[in-house]
């Protein structure tokens, strides 16, 4: 059997989400996804990244896979993917592998298994098939405009009567997530449907990312399938950062006739908390309420708290350096919409079960737990286990 490759096209240059290739889904890059994805499938022998962006190609590399850098004539918006799949199949480091099949991996549809790309070669084996593609069975109702910009039925008349759904003739809807070549049929043509095309069908969940209202659904879509989270996503991290309400507590508050406050907190997340602690991880609690609350649980923990502050981010930047910490090595954990600036500029956002949209769409790992019931420690234990910044408790120096 040849030699199957994979390239992943992915530009810099996006006019509807800068740096969207490098945008997180489920803690994990874009790109690092369809890494992973092509890592993952047996018929795949060896990964390359095709792009013009430095960020993305030492991304590649940080995943194991080759990094192609893209000439800028064919990195532009009206540049096709086809160019990026000639330009890599003709670089030296994949012409010595000589491959016979090459798969194309778009980064805008996060979810594409392994299972599929496995599927999309093995349907190369078939006699006299030269391309494959991951398609979708579309059940809907066609329409297009006739010259005066009035509808006509394309898979459907509608001058006879309805039919129902289920009596229309199988359709497929082509997903654009992925695509086999035979690389010889492939170079003849120019084209990824360089021969009579087979259709792998699959049920992946959520729309390609072309809009930043496509990336917020497969953000829900992935906190939803609550996805397993990497272990190694805390091996960097050397701090936790955590907003209070909504976080140590279930975002209640409980006043009396003389307008004190009082509020739950979890006795668990009280021993994650002096486990992490214990163990050499800095921890701060950042509110931006100013209530004696918090600062009696902070003091509670033993751990310090900067509360009434509207500049979270600047706040945490300043607190940042006084540890002589860079963002991306603090796990900030948030609740709410005044959280998102913090969990997007640190290295690792997570959100209580029960946070604000708004929150769960950016956050990195959704815990399982509820705020104020569990999430404080989960989060601890997941960086006790995951962190190379922290020593195991009972480890002396």
């Amino acid at each position: 059997m040849g030699v199957t490759v994979a390239v992943i096209p992915a530009r810099g240059g996006s006019k509807g989400i800068p740096g969207k290739n490098l945008a997180k889904v489920g803690g994990l890059p874009l790109v690092a996804r369809a890494i992973e994805a092509a890592h993952a499938a047996s018929r795949i022998d060896h990964v390359f990244v095709s792009s013009d962006d430095a960020d993305i190609l030492v991304c590649a590399r940080n995943y194991g896979a080759g990094a192609i850098e893209r000439p800028a004539a064919i990195a532009g918006d009206t540049a096709s993917s086809e160019s990026a799949l000639l330009d890599a199949l003709d670089r030296p480091e994949v012409e010595a592998l000589e491959p016979e099949r090459v798969v194309m991996i778009q980064c805008t549809s996060p979810f594409t298994r392994s299972e599929e790309l496995d599927a999309l070669v093995t349907a190369l084996d078939q006699d006299g098939v030269a391309c494959a593609l991951t398609v979708t069975e579309d059940h809907g109702f066609l329409w297009m405009r006739d010259e005066n910009g009035l509808g006509i039925g394309i898979n459907h008349d509608h001058r006879t009567p309805r039919k129902r759904r289920q009596d229309l003739a199988p359709q497929y809807r082509e997903t654009g997530a992925a695509y086999a070549m035979e690389v010889a049929a492939f170079r003849a043509a120019g084209t990824r449907f360089c021969g009579e095309p087979a259709l792998v069908q699959t049920d992946t969940p959520g729309p390609e990312i072309d809009t930043r209202h496509d990336l917020e659904i497969v953000r829900a879509i992935a906190a939803q399938l609550r996805e397993r989270p990497r272990t190694d996503l805390g091996k960097d991290i050397a701090a936790l950062v955590t907003d209070f309400d909504g976080v140590h507590t279930n975002d209640r508050v409980i006043v009396d006739q003389t307008g004190n406050e009082a509020v739950l907190c979890s006795r668990s997340d009280g021993m994650g908390v002096e486990r992490l602690r214990k163990a050499g991880m800095p921890i701060l609690i950042l509110s931006k309420e100013t209530n004696s609350v918090v600062a009696r649980r902070a003091e509670k923990l033993g751990v310090p708290v900067i509360h009434g502050e509207n500049d979270k981010l600047g706040t945490l930047r300043k607190w940042a350096k006084t540890q002589a910490l860079a963002l991306d090595q603090i796990c900030f954990v948030g609740n709410d919409v005044n959280d998102v600036a913090c969990m997007e500029a640190v290295g690792l956002s997570v959100a209580p079960s029960d946070a604000r949209p708004e929150a769960l769409g950016v956050a990195d790992i959704v815990l399982r737990a509820l705020g104020g019931n569990g999430a404080v420690r989960e989060i601890c234990e997941y960086l006790l286990l995951s962190s190379h910044a922290v020593r195991p408790v009972g480890e002396t120096e």
